[in-house]
């Protein structure tokens, strides 16, 4: 395993507040699996992560907990703990809660404040630019990034937080695609697409671009699952 992102939890070390040490450990883990950097099958080494983050075992281990809870982690008896492989009856779940929140989103959009619609803006570029570089997977965190500023449009820390549990599950079934730039490459011009919807004040327009985008990036991943099979 690559030790760079353990390099990174250790850095950011001291971001962590004493009174809720798990959690944030959980969330350092849960960042370094929507940004890509922990990949389905990965395991998990309790003492390296101790040592890396300055945590005890029994904090580890709490943070562990949560994140199998989320769907993020699996225990397995006597291996371990590893990221999770998000199975072909979980890719359909996401896809229907996906919906329910992102959708929401632009039916919200009319009346987000322009910080809100700026993330969205933010992060096509951000998209954009890391196409232009060659940096697929970081094309991946962008369009992670989009859809959780679409779901932030409706104003609601609860759907916030379902959204961010939600999109690092979606970041492990974008590494069963296999080469980045061809599954992510159709998706900028459409986020772009979205975005411009949006900023144009067409919001019936956007929210129907959008449930045509999720049915088809949820058919194209169940094909691909079905092709693994």
């Amino acid at each position: 395993m690559s030790e760079s992102w353990l390099d990174g939890l250790a850095a950011a070390r001291h971001e962590l507040d004493r009174s809720s040490t798990a959690a944030r450990v959980a969330d350092l883990l849960r960042d370094e699996i929507t940004d890509g950097r922990l990949v389905p099958g990965a395991r998990l080494p309790e003492e390296e992560l101790c040592r890396a983050v300055k945590v005890s075992r029994n904090t580890m281990r709490e943070a562990f907990r949560l994140l199998v809870q989320e769907r993020l982690l699996v225990h397995e008896f006597n291996r371990g703990v590893f990221v999770r492989r998000v199975t072909a009856d979980g890719l359909a779940d996401l896809y229907r809660v996906r919906r329910i929140l992102e959708c929401e989103g632009a039916r919200c959009a009319p009346d987000a404040p322009p910080e809100a619609l700026a993330r969205l803006e933010a992060a096509v570029r951000d998209g954009e630019r890391a196409a232009a570089a060659g940096r697929w997977p970081d094309v991946g965190t962008a369009d992670i990034r989009f859809h959780q500023a679409l779901a932030a449009l409706v104003g609601s820390p609860r759907v916030d937080e379902m959204t961010r549990h939600l999109l690092a599950e979606m970041r492990l079934v974008f590494h069963e695609m296999g080469s980045p730039r061809e599954f992510h490459e159709p998706y900028l011009a459409r986020n772009r697409r979205l975005c411009d919807l949006i900023a144009a004040g067409d919001f019936a327009a956007a929210e129907r671009e959008l449930r045509s985008y999720l049915d088809d990036a949820e058919a194209q991943l169940t094909k691909a699952y079905r092709e693994q099979e």
